[in-house]
């Protein structure tokens, strides 16, 4: 959100605040498209830059589909669709953990087959570049290993050969600690880029390519990605608190409102850090980023936090997850008056970052809430017990929440089957259930599908990538 022109800046948020917000039928606004992201619901892992895991789009519905695998030999969490409709993504490569970029073409008939084109990035943390986005002119912005801001785009030869292209927007190495890497990443609807680094430093790149940072308080982590709203505020949960931000009169970053949460006395089993594995999420009834919540670490029992953007208002908490395990390391979806939050609890990760910290093992029970908000607080409408191995992402066009469901014993083992599952948002109810072909081949690892234009879901898995359609 910082830039030269801070005038002009502010003078582009008044008439994007003034804007009507995405209609999106009865389940009330999405935020208005950033203008700095690719599509809307295909830009960013979370669909958009308030993070809201919704999507206008489509996607396969209840009845038949086919199921297609594409080894890549790789964990794949990051799938995007620009305006061309072909997909990038993020992966990281089993042998050596190098993260390499695809192209990808999900209309071609038969099975996915093979890249477009390839490109290896340098190799940074577990979490380092993961959330990379998309931006309006179908270009990956990511962070590599070596805390470069990189541009990839792709191009077709006159021989019809398509080849990705790196360059480099800005050397974040000058202001990031030696051993920390960037996690967040996401455009404000300035066009400056706000990231946020694992050991707490927050910071913007202004389209002149000029770098400030704040740091937040020492020993504070920032494990998930961060969220913009039109207003120009950012939203960065910590392993301790929530905050938001926003760029001060010189375009600096400054924090608006600070909410400490519990964290509970250690790291969850199945979440990669001690504190929420939330990615903030905006939401509202009014403009589609009324409200920001995300889910706490608080022992035993956790809880749904919603607060008024802007001044940090508490709304409520919400007790979710009381049918499964009480956990959850995925944003929560949100959209109009609701939220719905999937368990990790105990889910099986082959492995966590650095500092993690210990957690007691524990089988993976799942378990889903839906938490509306009134004029008097929270409310629980329903809870299930499906055990959701990947991020869910709600369908506006079709009314249904998609995911894959962990299916075999509560005991969790390498042995346990997938199955594309679909929910229906009005009562939890699961409206269909396909079988996957794989067991530990087709493992989400908890990451986020792709609803794309052609309304089939892509979903990463921890060897490549299936396509349901």
């Amino acid at each position: 959100m910082r830039a030269p022109l801070i005038f002009l800046a502010a003078c582009s948020m008044a008439l994007l605040t003034a804007t009507p917000a995405s209609a999106t039928g009865p389940w009330g606004p999405l935020a208005p498209p950033n203008p700095h992201l690719g599509p809307l619901g295909t830009a960013t892992m979370h669909g958009d830059a308030g993070s809201s895991d919704a999507t206008p789009l489509a996607g396969p519905g209840t009845g038949a589909v086919s199921v297609s695998a594409y080894p890549l030999a790789s964990a794949c969490p990051t799938l995007l669709e620009g305006s061309d409709q072909l997909v990038v993504a993020l992966c990281t490569a089993i042998a050596g953990q190098v993260p390499t970029v695809h192209l990808i073409d999900p209309a071609a008939p038969g099975p996915l087959g093979h890249s477009l084109a390839a490109l290896p990035l340098s190799k940074g943390s577990l979490l380092g570049g993961v959330y990379a986005y998309l931006d309006n002119n179908d270009r990956l912005v990511v962070v590599d290993g070596d805390n470069r801001l990189l541009r990839v785009g792709h191009t077709r030869d006159a021989a019809g050969k398509w080849r990705l292209v790196s360059e480099q927007v800005a050397d974040l190495s000058a202001v990031i600690p030696l051993g920390d890497n960037v996690t967040g990443l996401v455009p404000d609807w300035a066009g400056t880029i706000w990231f946020a680094t694992g050991k707490g430093v927050v910071g913007t790149v202004a389209p002149s390519g000029a770098v400030a940072t704040v740091a937040l308080p020492a020993g504070e982590q920032v494990a998930n990605s961060i969220s913009a709203a039109p207003s120009g505020r950012i939203a960065v949960a910590t392993t301790q608190a929530l905050y938001e931000l926003r760029a001060d009169s010189s375009g600096r970053p400054e924090v608006l409102w600070r909410a400490a949460y519990e964290r509970g006395p250690a790291r969850k089993p199945g979440q990669l850090s001690w504190g929420t594995g939330s990615t903030p999420t905006y939401f509202g009834p009014d403009t589609g980023a009324d409200y920001l919540t995300i889910v706490d670490n608080a022992d035993g029992q956790v809880n749904a936090l919603v607060f008024r953007s802007g001044s940090g208002r508490f709304v409520c908490a919400q007790p979710v997850l009381t049918k499964g395990g009480a956990g959850s390391e995925n944003s929560p979806v949100g959209i109009g008056r609701s939220l719905f939050v999937a368990s990790t609890y105990g889910y099986p990760y082959p492995a966590v970052p650095e500092g993690a910290g210990p957690a007691v093992p524990a089988a993976f029970t799942g378990g889903m809430t839906r938490v509306d908000v009134d004029e008097n607080g929270c409310h629980t409408v329903w809870e299930n017990t499906v055990r959701s191995a990947a991020v869910p992402h709600l369908s506006t066009a079709d009314a249904a929440l998609y995911t894959v469901a962990r299916v075999g014993l509560d005991t969790t083992t390498p042995l346990d089957g997938y199955a594309f599952t679909v929910v229906d948002p009005d009562t939890g109810a699961v409206t269909a259930s396909h079988p996957l072909p794989g067991t530990i081949v087709d493992d989400p690892l908890q990451t986020s599908p792709l609803i794309t234009h052609g309304g089939q879901v892509l979903q990463g898995t921890i060897t490549g990538i299936l396509r349901v359609g």
